[in-house]
């Protein structure tokens, strides 16, 4: 008897989706209050999940999905620096 696997969903604060946690990047609150991409997936600190594309980012920019999901306002330089980093891993 086999046993099936769970996998962890987990729904983007873009398009509300919900995809597995491996499909989706996660935006982190550090401690200090800096909201990074944390591409491991573990760091500490409070997540959001988001598509890899572009699109989904400026769907949660409009709604303001990701300041709510982090629970703190998100300024205009965090979401290019964001938008610069999805950039990077949507060309990998």
């Amino acid at each position: 008897m086999s046993t099936v696997k769970k996998v962890p969903m987990r729904q983007c604060v873009g398009c509300g989706e919900m995809k597995s946690k491996k499909e989706m990047m996660r935006i982190l609150r550090t401690t200090e209050n800096e909201i990074i991409l944390d591409k491991t997936g573990k760091k500490n600190g409070r997540g959001a999940y988001i598509c890899s594309s572009p699109e989904c980012l400026k769907k949660a920019v409009k709604s303001k999905g990701l300041e709510r999901a982090l629970k703190t306002a998100v300024s205009a330089e965090v979401y290019e620096g964001l938008e610069r980093e999805i950039g990077k891993f949507a060309e990998e």
